[in-house]
C-alpha cells in the first residue's frame, strides 16, 4: 500500500467473513487495525490471532458503535481509515416479510453503515485526508429475488456512498464502495450451502466465487495514496458475473 503504514484502520463486522480478510491484509501491511463485531467469540479470536483490537459492539446501536469509536480513538489515535463490512443476509417474499425483519435488514446494513462512518469523519477532516470504504452487494445494483428488503439496504449504501464522496471529497476524504456478488464466506454457506456455492460458481465469468482475500485486495487499494482521485465509485469485484 503507498502511504504510511500508521493510519488507524477500523473494520465493522471484522470478526468473520469479508470484514475478517480485510482485518488481516491491512495489520499485515503495518497499519493499527481495531474491529468491532457482534459475536464476541470470534472477535476475541480475531483479536488475539492478528494482533487487532477488539470489542463488541452492534452496528446497529449508535451508543455502542459510539463508545467503540471512543475507546479505539483513546487506544489507537484519530481513525483516518474506515471499512464497514457489518452486515446481514436477509430472505423472503414481499408477501411474506414482517415489519420487524424489514426494520432489521435497514437498521444493520444502511443505518448501521452510517452508524459506523459518521463519527470518525471529523478524524479525517481534521487530518485533511481520509479513506471510507462500504461493503455493498451486487444485489443493490441489479434484481435480487425474493430479496427485497436485503437489496434495498445494499442500494441504500451505494446511494449513501455516492453522495457522502460529493461532501467529503473537498476534504481529502474518498468514499467508494464495494458490491461483491458470491464471497466464500460463513454467512454464504449458512445461506446457500457448499452446493450453493458450487453452484453460483458456474455462473461467473472467472469459474469461480469470490474470496474474502479478493475483497480485501480492492479496499487495500482503494485506501491507498495511489487512489486518491477515485471516489464515489463502485469498484465491482465480482468476477465479471455484473459489468
Amino acid at each position: 500500500m503507498s502511504g504510511p503504514a500508521d493510519r488507524v484502520t477500523v473494520v465493522s463486522g471484522g470478526a468473520s467473513g469479508i470484514g475478517l480478510g480485510v482485518a488481516k491484509r491491512f495489520k499485515e501491511a503495518g497499519h493499527p487495525v481495531a474491529i468491532f463485531d457482534v459475536q464476541a467469540d470470534l472477535v476475541a479470536q480475531a483479536a488475539d490471532e492478528l494482533g487487532v483490537l477488539g470489542l463488541v459492539a452492534d452496528v446497529g446501536d449508535r451508543a455502542a458503535v459510539d463508545a467503540a469509536i471512543e475507546q479505539i480513538r483513546a487506544e489507537l489515535g484519530p481513525i483516518t481509515i474506515m471499512i464497514t463490512s457489518a452486515g446481514i443476509n436477509a430472505e423472503g417474499k414481499i408477501t411474506e416479510i414482517t415489519q420487524d425483519e424489514w426494520d432489521r435488514a435497514i437498521r444493520i446494513n444502511l443505518t448501521g453503515t452510517f452508524n459506523c462512518i459518521q463519527p470518525v469523519v471529523p478524524d479525517m477532516i481534521e487530518a485533511g485526508w481520509g479513506r471510507i470504504v462500504t461493503i455493498s452487494s451486487m444485489a443493490g445494483q441489479t434484481a435480487a429475488p425474493e430479496r427485497p428488503h436485503y437489496a434495498a439496504s445494499k442500494a441504500g449504501v451505494i446511494g449513501l456512498t455516492k453522495a457522502l464522496s460529493a461532501d467529503l471529497s473537498p476534504h481529502g476524504i474518498t468514499v467508494n464502495t464495494i458490491p461483491p456478488s458470491i464471497v466464500h464466506t460463513p454467512m454464504a454457506e449458512a445461506g446457500i450451502g457448499a452446493a450453493g456455492i458450487e453452484a453460483m460458481a458456474s455462473m461467473v465469468p472467472v469459474r469461480r466465487v469470490s474470496y474474502p482475500e479478493d475483497i480485501a485486495a480492492a479496499c487495500e487499494f482503494l485506501c491507498s495514496d495511489d487512489a486518491g482521485f477515485i471516489t464515489g465509485q463502485q469498484i465491482n469485484v465480482n468476477g465479471g458475473l455484473y459489468v
